[in-house]
């Protein structure tokens, strides 16, 4: 600093008594698979969910938030782009024309990957200052080696790929962990044993992490991409709900929702105990609607824990249930405690909120806008659309626009009225004409065309 802008900031703080803060750290924990009603604060019953129901009582909660799309890939491309699925590169988790191949069990699937010059959340905090990391689940190289997170805008990654998960993930208890560019045994699970649970190693790094940056001079953005309670079931401790006269498979489910919880209770912790707590914001919520696999065991257990809520559908599906996410903030003496915001919001706000938290001047597009001002308690104005397309079951599109919510299929869209009708079991479009139109002039006009997912 030259002695001139020196001066200048002594002055200022002289004259104003204010010395200016470092920006807002960031932490952004998501589940996998985890359904709305899977955690007590939304009206879980039968699992105990103690640390995130914490951060709930002590933050924010949004009712009304969204993943990206109601599968993985897709859903954390808009999360990782700040572009909905009618413009993020990746729409879905196998693509329907090119990509690169690979192996999926026995079959060949074809995926694709974030392109080099898709500009994420990791390169906005970069350019705003930020030291960047990813733990865990990225699920955005397709089989591409060279599109990992640290090709793609974080100075740090360990976790697991696509390109790796077949040969070395074995489940919850992975052979081998990506590393900021090299693959790294896990000794504890060689030889097929069950020693170190992908959970707590991605908790454990984090913390680790977490520990170089109490002295740092640069804020920093960690993302925590938890596996749970992604199938298959395996719990690290199957014995938790042992006292419950309950079927096995709800045990271990209700196990690794109870595990989740408490990793997340060890990020919060630290963060207290080390200081961090003071100057960071920690983000909770999950990727998409509950239920992995469209099987009889999964439908099971999500059913039998009411994991989506009130809501109708599960993931896989464009109804509020397979993408209505749980989505909670906690920031201590940043925000209203136990506050509670209606706003509907989605994957793609998130982007411009980080980019809003460091009070970024980097230019950027994206289909969202900054929800910080709605953290802080602020109220909405106009209502504005919230957009997702889907390709597993044909062409569907979605959209929320203020309380209605229209899902689009085989060229019928139906209209639902969530202030009247959280489970969309009354479509009401042939008495909203003028709603429909609006929406439908929406639909038309607002996605590109994809390479990769061509509609037929």
């Amino acid at each position: 600093m030259s002695l001139k802008k020196f001066s200048r900031l002594l002055v200022t703080i002289l004259l104003t008594g204010k010395v200016f803060a470092q920006s807002p750290n960031i932490i952004f924990i998501v589940a996998d698979d985890l359904g709305y009603g899977d955690i007590g604060v939304n009206g879980q019953k039968l699992i105990r969910t103690p640390n995130i129901d914490a951060l709930a009582k002590e933050g924010v909660t949004f009712t009304d938030f969204h993943a990206g799309a109601p599968v993985c890939s897709p859903s954390r491309s808009v999360l990782i782009t700040g572009l909905h699925t009618g413009h993020t590169t990746i729409r879905g988790n196998a693509t329907k024309k090119g990509g690169i191949a690979g192996n999926k069990g026995k079959q060949t699937v074809y995926r694709a990957s974030l392109a080099k010059d898709d500009f994420t959340v990791g390169k906005l905090m970069q350019q705003s200052g930020y030291t960047t990391a990813l733990m865990g689940k990225w699920h955005l190289d397709g089989y591409d080696t060279l599109a990992t997170p640290i090709h793609r805008g974080f100075d740090e990654f360990s976790g697991w790929l696509i390109s790796y998960s077949e040969t070395y993930a074995n489940g919850y208890w992975p052979a081998k962990r990506y590393t900021n560019g090299k693959l790294t045994d896990v000794l504890p699970n060689q030889g097929g044993k069950k020693g170190y649970y992908t959970d707590d190693i991605c908790t454990d790094e984090s913390l680790d992490f977490l520990s170089r940056q109490k002295k740092a001079k640069k804020p920093f953005l960690l993302m925590i991409n938890y596996n749970s309670p992604h199938s298959p079931l395996d719990a690290v401790d199957s014995t938790v709900y042992n006292e419950k006269d309950w079927p096995q498979d709800m045990k271990i489910y209700a196990s690794m929702v109870h595990h989740l919880d408490e990793n997340v209770g060890r990020i919060k912790r630290y963060l207290i105990d080390s200081g961090l707590s003071k100057n960071t914001i920690v983000f909770f919520c999950s990727d998409n609607g509950p239920r992995s696999e469209e099987t009889k065991q999964q439908t099971a257990v999500a059913d039998f824990f009411d994991s989506n809520g009130d809501f109708r559908g599960y993931k896989r599906d464009t109804y509020e249930g397979g993408v209505r996410v749980p989505l909670i903030v906690w920031a201590p003496g940043k925000i209203k405690a136990g506050s509670i915001s209606k706003e509907p919001a989605y994957f793609a706000d998130v982007m411009p909120t980080f980019g809003d938290i460091a009070h970024s001047k980097v230019k950027y597009n994206t289909d969202g806008i900054s929800i910080y001002p709605f953290i802080k308690g602020q109220k909405s104005g106009e209502p504005r659309f919230l957009y997702w397309e889907f390709f597993e079951r044909g062409f569907e599109q979605a959209v929320r626009y203020g309380k209605w919510k229209a899902v689009k299929a085989h060229g019928k869209t139906e209209l639902y009225d969530l202030q009247k009708d959280l489970g969309e079991v009354n479509d009401v479009a042939k008495q909203n004409p003028a709603i429909i139109q609006k929406i439908d002039a929406y639909l038309s006009n607002n996605r590109t065309e994809s390479p990769f997912w061509p509609i037929d």
